[in-house]
């Protein structure tokens, strides 16, 4: 159906009974971001605040197949929509709709990026005010068991009809707005009208006061959804500051879209310096493999220095992808990186290049290879020798608050772990005093290289072990 259909009862030329009109909008679409998908079906409830002044509803031709999943939620298929417009050719009758009112939604950000989205590429620029019905009724109506709008209208006894249809969910949606209006004692609604209010562009399911609760320190932070899966680590110099950039705006992207949808809750870590913020987000991505964080994941295949010992009874060297199960030497960025390190190792101590696995050659003449003792003794020196010209030492640098100095451990040249120590004479004075202060991390070579980086520009930060 397009145009003013059968549920167009009143005129929309009837004089107001309140000072603002809301046109309360809900849409069908073929998915969750406006960038790469198209509307189906919109739905428009011009409202003024007390009762219904108009009602527009239309089938909408995407030119694109609708995914089957999204046919069996909303009951749209593509043989509804063969004929319908497309939303070029209602997309003006839409925006005098829209225009010098409020744009209300149920999750009004989704709504209002595909609307916007699709009016600006036909030629019009819509610039409204927005109040979504989650958050205000999680403000005005507090302590309900669930927020959506099927568990909203059922415990408000509103009568909805076709769920998850355009008309069915705007009609729906209006009859909760005058309900919240209704109840609105303390000036909510006109608190979010007020200038640009950074809250509309909030999660829904987002409670303001969590945000206005994060420290403008350093750290890292975690956003998780409504089951309590960690779906997003990043880290910041200004915690709260860094977390509201993530909404301040409206974006079509799909990330954002996702976000704003799927975030229920944010917690974090402060940490004393930028650096030890870079490491615990390297190492908690890791950690928890979030699903809308991919910077960090070329960083993982790295190389190790393994030592093992074959059958004949000779202990070898071989330079291979790192295991979880076994523990390197060492590790390297490239293999060539590591194979270039091995042959360091292999001239200093006469080592044999096939027992190193830098050579296929079955003939090399080592002499040592009748003497198995002998031979693994010179690898065992070897790696002895690896280890001492490994670094070790911490790299100390202020604290949280005046009263505590941040430390970063590197053993042996790989990360060990971070921590706080109080007491900076006394707690350096032996490494096993170190350790005891020391929240282990997992190493890689990634963040390793970012405290030598940072270690090599401060030596001053730095103590020996």
């Amino acid at each position: 159906m397009s145009g003013f259909g059968e549920r167009n009862t009143f005129s929309i030329f009837l004089p107001l009974a309140h000072p603002m009109q809301y046109a309360v909008v809900d849409i069908e679409t073929t998915g969750s971001h406006a960038a790469g998908n198209g509307i189906t079906e919109i739905a428009i409830v011009i409202h003024d605040g007390v009762k219904v002044l108009n009602f527009y509803e239309s089938l909408v031709n995407p030119h694109t197949p609708i995914p089957y999943f999204i046919q069996r939620l909303t009951g749209i298929d593509n043989r509804m929509v063969a004929n319908a417009p497309a939303f070029e050719e209602i997309a003006g009758q839409v925006f005098e709709l829209l225009q010098d009112k409020i744009f209300v939604a149920h999750n009004v950000n989704f709504d209002y990026s595909f609307v916007k989205h699709h009016l600006q590429r036909c030629g019009h620029d819509l610039d409204t005010k927005k109040l979504c019905t989650v958050r205000l009724a999680r403000k005005v109506l507090p302590g309900l068991n669930g927020y959506s709008l099927g568990k909203l209208t059922h415990q408000l006894n509103i009568n909805h009809g076709q769920h998850h249809r355009a008309g069915g969910d705007a009609l729906a949606t209006a009859d909760l707005l005058a309900i919240i209006l209704a109840k609105d004692t303390t000036g909510v609604i006109n608190g979010m009208l007020k200038g640009r209010n950074s809250e509309q562009y909030l999660p829904p399911h987002l409670p303001v006061e969590e945000l206005e609760s994060l420290p403008t320190s350093s750290g890292v932070y975690y956003f998780y959804n409504a089951s309590g899966k960690t779906i997003y680590v990043g880290k910041a110099k200004n915690i709260r500051k860094r977390v509201r950039s993530h909404f301040s705006n409206n974006k079509i992207t799909r990330q954002k879209q996702d976000f704003l949808r799927e975030t229920h809750r944010i917690s974090y870590k402060e940490c004393a310096t930028e650096l030890m913020a870079h490491i615990l987000e390297s190492t908690e991505i890791r950690r928890l493999w979030p699903i809308h964080n991919r910077s960090q994941r070329g960083y993982l295949p790295q190389f190790g220095l393994f030592s093992y010992e074959d059958m004949q009874g000779y202990k070898r060297f071989a330079v291979e992808k790192n295991r979880r199960s076994f523990k390197p030497i060492y590790t390297f960025n490239s293999i060539a990186e590591g194979h270039m390190r091995l042959r360091e190792v292999v001239t200093e101590f006469g080592l044999c290049t096939r027992l190193c696995n830098l050579s296929t050659n079955p003939d090399c003449g080592c002499p040592e290879h009748a003497a198995p003792l002998l031979y693994n003794e010179k690898v065992d020196e070897s790696i002895d020798w690896i280890k001492k010209h490994l670094p070790t030492f911490a790299l100390i640098d202020k604290g949280i608050d005046d009263n505590e100095h941040s430390c970063i451990l590197i053993m042996e040249g790989n990360l060990y772990g971070m921590g706080y120590i109080t007491d900076k004479q006394q707690q350096l004075q032996s490494i096993d005093t170190l350790l005891k202060r020391m929240e282990p991390l997992q190493d890689n070579d990634y963040i390793r290289n970012l405290v030598f980086r940072h270690a090599t520009e401060y030596p001053e930060k730095c103590v020996a072990f």
